[in-house]
């Protein structure tokens, strides 16, 4: 791999940013749920995407 490759290879994308407000923001709107749910669902969970989305979606069915 050259260097060239390694250097535009981006974030992952299957991750949420907990330390990036725009990437809580998003994912708050995204689910309807407060800033502040969105970051315990990423403390408690960790950053991985679809179990994130999993787990919103469930705050709303019980």
């Amino acid at each position: 791999m050259s260097e060239n490759e390694r250097k535009r290879k981006g974030s992952d994308r299957r991750k949420a940013a907990n330390s990036e407000p725009y990437e809580v923001d998003y994912f708050a709107r995204k689910h309807n749920i407060s800033r502040e749910q969105a970051r315990d669902l990423i403390r408690q969970i960790g950053n991985d995407r679809d179990k994130l989305n999993a787990a919103a979606s469930k705050l709303f069915r019980n």
